[in-house]
């Protein structure tokens, strides 16, 4: 008899939550990760990333002992894969890290194990998982196994909530499959449980992305027409909006993320001439970014100022997240356009600059205080609480640029 319910391959932004979530629960999860010192931090009931609630659930996991945290996979009854599936250079998938998971608990493997992916995927992953396994479990072809796909739901800032109240989708490569996975999550899921087949549950949440994404590239698009006509978007969007049938989304810097953002181009690589309206979003979000880059530069070349403050660098509000950031990649081009200006950045959920901001000497981490001491130009990347918090009288001394219409109404 197996010592573990559950080993989860992957202890990043879904796996630790969901790990965290199935121990509390009453199962014995087993945690596995490359990253050594992720592992020891774990272990040690210290959460690797800022989440409101994981510190206090972790703790509790790893104190009851249902939760335990490795390098190694154990042997169990359930495997989770929860690692990263990023896009290459050609916006094709990378599905590499699911492969190295399967391998890594390949020879674990036994009659009537489950294995599920939570990973965001291409369409077909969940049989490729199984193909995997049996090509190297030749021995294991006959026996009974079961494989499903159930997409995590959670959004940064409300994971600990939402992965226990948000409903989920859960599919298998056959029945028995869908069912035995969806009785784990109805262990500590309290939304609706609905099943369905694995390669319907792959495009559903691909589907949701893509669906936010062609939403805001129209919202991101409209504002490089209203700045081109010289028209203020914020207030054009809350007038459309008071149409019953219309409700355009906010712009934005651009589109980060390790879901939006990359999401769509696996359905863009599933069907390459049946997606032309996905791609053209995925580009309108990506040239944002140089959109905004032009704005400042522009405005730096004509003022010849030697300094700008950047406010924010993690992909969204009230996060540390910083994967895929739009204002990351704003930050770099201005500091590689720019060696001469000093970019003063603030973002206080995070104690270091990222590593691709690390070796431009003209770029520092200051705090917001220190920022409005010394800078005139003040451009607003991301929308955290805390810049709400400024005084109406102190940015109207300042130059904004504003790509989150939080100072809207200073009519800038």
């Amino acid at each position: 008899m197996s010592e573990i319910d559950v080993c989860v391959v992957g202890m990043g932004y879904i796996g630790l939550p969901t790990s965290v979530v199935l121990a509390n629960a009453g199962w014995r999860v087993h945690g596995v990760d490359i990253n050594e010192k992720a592992v020891e931090l774990l272990s040690n009931g210290v959460a690797t990333f800022e989440e409101p609630g994981i510190s206090a659930a972790l703790k509790s996991s790893v104190v009851s002992g249902n939760l335990s945290v490795a390098t190694v996979p154990k042997e169990s009854k359930v495997y989770i894969i929860a690692v990263p599936t990023p896009i290459d250079a050609n916006f094709e998938p990378d599905t590499s890290y699911i492969r190295s998971a399967v391998e890594s608990v390949a020879l674990l493997a036994k009659a009537d194990d489950l294995f599920i992916l939570e990973s965001t995927s291409p369409v077909g992953t969940t049989e490729m998982i199984r193909d995997i396994l049996h090509d190297l479990r030749p021995d294991l072809s006959n026996a009974v196994m079961y494989f499903a796909h159930c997409p995590e739901r959670v959004i940064p800032g409300r994971m600990m909530k939402e992965i226990i109240s948000n409903d989920r989708v859960v599919g298998g490569i056959d029945g028995n499959s869908a069912e035995k996975a969806a009785n784990l999550y109805r262990s500590f899921c309290e939304g609706e449980i609905h099943l369905t087949d694995a390669r319907t549950a792959e495009l559903t949440k691909l589907t949701e992305n893509s669906f936010r994404d062609v939403n805001i590239a129209f919202a991101n698009e409209l504002s490089i027409v209203a700045d081109h006509l010289g028209v203020n978007v914020w207030e054009v969007i809350e007038l459309a909006n008071k149409h019953p049938r219309v409700q355009i989304l906010q712009p934005g810097p651009g589109v980060g993320g390790h879901c939006i953002a990359v999401d769509p181009w696996f359905l863009v690589a599933s069907a390459p001439m049946k997606t032309s309206l996905i791609r053209s979003a995925r580009r309108v979000n990506d040239s944002k970014p140089r959109f905004v880059v032009d704005k400042i530069a522009k405005y730096l070349r004509e003022t010849n100022r030697e300094s700008v403050a950047l406010l924010g660098l993690a992909f969204k509000a009230n996060v540390d997240d910083l994967r895929e950031s739009p204002a990351v990649n704003i930050a770099v081009e201005l500091a590689e356009q720019f060696p001469n200006v000093r970019l003063s950045i603030v973002e206080p959920f995070v104690d270091e600059l990222p590593r691709a901001l690390q070796d431009f000497d003209n770029v520092h981490l200051v705090d917001l205080q220190v920022a409005f001491d010394n800078e005139q130009l003040i451009v607003l990347l991301v929308d955290h609480d805390i810049f709400k918090l400024i005084p109406k009288s102190t940015l109207e001394a300042k130059d904004l640029v504003d790509t989150r219409g939080m100072w809207k109404e200073l009519d800038i």
